[in-house]
């Protein structure tokens, strides 16, 4: 009998015989990224290095050696950007790549439990909570129990919410959360843990998840089902997550066990650029990879794309003074550029009046106004600079807001599809029913307990009988309901027939409801790209429009503004000029950040993410001397992450009046 060795690793770093000249592509670091393919592997990628190159090469890469697309899953932290990489490796190789497996956690588990929902003992048509629903939902029970009392101060819903969240998304009871983060309603305790416990056994009877059970469910699926996690870990034989810094502890989780039979897991990520403990994301996540898993290769992606070497040295000055890190010292090859400049101004007006006139100045020597930025710790901070922006009419755009997903006609008109979708989300029930004159919560909830009872679902709306205050404006919702959910018909012809229905309510719920009419025309467009309305409610649970069509059509602002923003909205983006604000002890770092090592740190982290949006311009400035009224104190002291770095660094600029 004739013997063949099966050699070990067969995906070998060679570009013979292949059509992308991956060498020449990429720098050294990126081609061994992109090249290694079997294995664990962390990609340290500072800031500016290409992380997203080295991920759409490394995709090309495994699909032109052989690898099936559908052996390869890609998780990002938005769809928008695993769709932009397959894009690129589609352009890069051929179609082949976009038939590769990319999307969010969140994504990825919706479909994996839709498959294995039996398992959790739930059906494949459970609706997804988004987090406004799941506030709402919260407050059902919080009013039901008696919790709402006007003597009382028990915490409102949205804090509930995030107490819960969490809970989950560090790993930690909810008892802990209180203790650490929401001291001063302890005394709630036990009346949040029974909230809870009714909150939870809620969803389970109505076919509901929120966005955090999602991967809570998909890791006890994987965790208590063996056949499964090695059914799905054969499916993806190579793993790749982008933002790995970014990552909870479950997701972590999620991670290993999918690559339980094989470990060939590329993780991407920057450790200095992890700052979002409060959403969840664990630190720990990056920094334990090579111990979670053994034999793990580490590349750092040095060399910079995007700044001067001048704002690097700043940055690389910055992140050396952190106890814990991957160590990295960024270059780039555009080695000339001007000095970061230290502002100190007397007080906050002034700061404002330099950063104003400086950007006014810029913008004479052909910055354009959408090159610059003013980024700052907390919205707040930029209160001062907006009226100063206004007086010398300098257009603004502020990062944040109400997003498209989050207004409540859009909300309104979702919830008429969700109980076409699901007749036992009550939820989506007490938002349509409270639409309709002389219905109020508690007829809304008997409304819905007969629906419920039927167990014939939107047919149960003949078990109700209105009462005749509100019979013609219920009678006119069931017909349109039980037309609808009985039709085969477009979904966008189905979403045109709700905002018929629903536009005479609009026009009486709200005044400026032509704008918000407009948004509403936009969401009925989006309908056109779907043929099943759960996914089309599920892709706008888990991947919304950021943005209304009311502000992408705004004409207070010129063509050209300005932007300010929270460093947190600002991650991943870059800009010409970059102006940091209220570079002070006690503003950056925030006060509270001292009672631990641990948000320190993320403090200084955020410095880092600041320093490297900037292209070629650079401003830390501060006021000097401010009296903080929370505190009492007198805030004096320049931010410690840029106190006692050299002038040949960190060049200070004298402000001297007129």
């Amino acid at each position: 009998m004739r013997e063949y060795v099966v050699k070990e690793g067969s995906l070998r770093p060679t570009d013979k015989g292949l059509s992308i000249p991956y060498k020449k592509s990429l720098n050294p670091a990126q081609y061994e990224a992109v090249t290694t393919l079997q294995g664990p592997l962390l990609v340290i990628a500072g800031a500016g290095s290409g992380k997203t190159r080295t991920l759409t090469y490394r995709v090309a890469r495994l699909v032109e050696q052989g690898v099936s697309p559908s052996a390869v899953l890609l998780l990002t932290f938005t769809r928008k950007a695993s769709q932009e990489m397959l894009r690129r490796a589609a352009v890069l190789l051929d179609h082949r790549c976009e038939k590769v497996s990319g999307g969010t956690f969140h994504s990825f588990a919706n479909l994996t439990l839709r498959r294995y929902a039996e398992r959790i003992g739930f059906g494949s048509g459970f609706s997804i909570l988004d987090r406004t629903d799941a506030e709402d939902g919260i407050n059902v029970f919080r009013t039901r129990m008696g919790l709402n009392l006007k003597d009382r101060r028990f915490p409102r819903k949205r804090t509930i919410a995030n107490i819960y969240s969490k809970a989950v998304n560090k790993g930690v009871s909810i008892d802990e959360v209180i203790l650490e983060d929401y001291s001063h309603f302890l005394k709630d305790t036990t009346d949040l843990l029974r909230l809870h416990e009714a909150y939870q056994a809620y969803k389970r009877k109505n076919l509901l998840m929120d966005y955090d059970d999602l991967l809570i469910y998909l890791r006890i699926l994987l965790q208590e089902n063996p056949d499964v996690r090695e059914t799905l870990s054969k499916m993806y034989q190579y793993i790749m997550v982008d933002e790995y810094q970014d990552t909870n502890k479950i997701q972590a989780d999620v991670v290993k066990f999918l690559a339980a039979t094989h470990n060939n897991v590329a993780v991407v990520g920057d450790d200095s650029q992890s700052i979002y403990a409060f959403r969840g994301a664990n630190f720990r996540n990056i920094m334990d990879f090579p111990e979670m898993f053994p034999d793990t290769k580490i590349i750092k992606l040095e060399e910079n794309y995007r700044s001067t070497q001048p704002i690097l040295d700043i940055a690389n000055v910055i992140i050396d003074r952190a106890e814990e890190k991957y160590t990295k010292i960024l270059f780039t090859k555009k080695k000339e550029g001007a000095l970061p400049a230290l502002v100190v101004a007397e007080d906050e007006r002034m700061q404002s009046q330099f950063v104003s006139q400086r950007i006014l100045e810029l913008r004479e020597e052909g910055v354009p106004l959408n090159e610059i930025a003013v980024l700052f710790r907390a919205s707040y901070h930029s209160f001062d600079l907006e009226i100063e922006l206004n007086q010398r009419d300098i257009p603004f755009v502020k990062v944040g807001g109400f997003k498209f997903m989050e207004t409540a006609h859009i909300k309104d008109l979702l919830a008429h599809l969700k109980v076409l979708a699901n007749p036992l989300d009550s939820i989506s029930w007490h938002r349509v029913l409270l639409m309709i004159e002389s219905i109020g919560p508690k007829t809304a909830e008997e409304i819905f307990e007969s629906i419920a009872r039927s167990g014939t679902g939107l047919q149960g709306l003949s078990a109700v009988k209105p009462k005749p205050r509100y019979a013609p404006a219920f009678d006119r919702l069931k017909g349109e309901l039980e037309d609808l959910g009985g039709a085969r018909i477009p979904l966008e012809e189905i979403g045109v027939r709700l905002l018929q229905y629903y536009e005479p309510i609009l026009e009486k719920k709200y005044d400026d409801y032509p704008k918000r009419l407009k948004d509403l025309e936009q969401l009925v467009t989006i309908m056109e790209r779907y043929q099943r309305l759960e996914e089309f409610l599920s892709d706008m649970a888990l991947e919304p429009p950021n943005a209304s069509v009311d502000d992408a059509l705004a004409t207070d602002f010129e063509d050209e503004h300005l932007v300010l923003s929270t460093i947190h909205s600002a991650k991943g983006l870059e800009w010409h000029t970059v102006f940091i604000i209220w570079a002070l002890e006690g503003r950056f770092p925030v006060s509270f950040a001292a009672r631990s090592d641990e948000e320190m740190e993320e403090e200084r982290r955020l410095m880092y993410v600041a320093a490297t949006r900037a292209k070629e311009n650079l401003y830390f400035t501060c006021p000097i001397d401010i009296y903080d009224w929370s505190t009492g104190s007198v805030f004096s002291r320049l931010s410690r992450f840029i106190d006692g770095i050299p002038e040949d660094i960190l060049e200070p600029w004298s402000l001297v009046g007129d």
